[in-house]
C-alpha cells in the first residue's frame, strides 16, 4: 500500500483538503452547531481546545499514522465537519478512518456518504489498502448506524478498550470494508448519494 500524503479529494459536491491550523476558527463554528463537545460517547473538542486538538492531528500525521481532513461543502465553501485516515499501518495494507463529524446542520445530508466514497475511492483505487475499519463507541449508536449505512460489515467488540473524555472507559465497535467488498459497496454508495440529489 502507498503511504497517505496530503491532498485534497473532491466531488461535484465536496471537498476534502489536507486539515491545517488554521482551520481551527471555522472548526470551532461547527462545533459549536449542536453543541458537539456535549456529546458523550464523541471526541468533538470542547470550545477553547480546538488548536490543540489541530495540533495533535498534524503531529501524528507528521509521524506517519494519520492524515486529516476538513470536509468542504462545494456549493457554498462553507466548512462542515473533519475527518481522517487512522492506524495507517502500509505493511499490512490497511488504514481506518474516524475521528469524523459534522455540524449538526449538515448531519444525515450527504455529506457523510459523499465525504466516505471519497476517502473509500482514494484508500483502494489509489492507496490500494486491502482493508479500511472504523471504531466507534459501544454507546454511540448513531455512529454505528451510520457506519452501517455504509455497508460495512461489523467485526466484533473490543471489551474495556478506549478511555472517554469523562474517565469511564468504552468498549469499541469495530467495523471494516475489504477490497473484495469495494465494487458492491461503491455501488450502494453512489446508489445512496443519487437518492439525495
Amino acid at each position: 500500500m502507498r503511504t497517505p500524503e496530503p491532498l485534497t479529494l473532491q466531488s461535484a459536491r465536496l471537498r476534502l483538503e489536507p486539515l491545517t491550523a488554521d482551520h481551527a476558527s471555522a472548526l470551532e463554528a461547527c462545533a459549536g452547531d449542536g453543541q458537539l463537545w456535549n456529546i458523550r460517547v464523541t471526541s468533538v473538542p470542547a470550545p477553547g481546545e480546538m488548536a490543540a486538538y489541530i495540533g495533535a492531528a498534524l503531529a501524528s500525521q507528521r509521524a506517519g499514522h494519520m492524515l486529516p481532513f476538513v470536509v468542504r461543502d462545494a456549493a457554498s465553501s462553507a466548512i462542515v465537519g473533519t475527518t481522517r485516515y487512522h492506524d495507517i499501518v502500509a505493511a499490512i495494507d490497511r488504514l481506518e478512518i474516524g475521528y469524523t463529524w459534522y455540524a449538526q446542520s449538515w448531519q444525515r445530508t450527504h455529506v457523510n456518504t459523499g465525504a466516505k466514497l471519497l476517502l473509500l475511492q482514494h484508500a483502494f483505487d489509489t492507496l490500494g489498502a486491502q482493508l479500511v475499519g472504523w471504531r466507534t463507541d459501544n454507546f454511540n449508536f448513531a455512529s454505528q448506524r451510520a457506519i452501517e449505512r455504509l455497508g460495512a460489515k461489523k467485526d466484533g467488540v473490543l471489551r474495556h478498550h478506549a478511555p472517554r473524555r469523562d474517565g469511564t472507559v468504552r468498549d469499541t465497535v469495530m467495523y471494516s470494508v475489504a477490497a473484495g467488498e469495494w465494487p458492491e459497496v461503491r455501488s450502494h454508495l453512489e446508489h445512496q448519494l443519487a437518492r439525495h440529489a
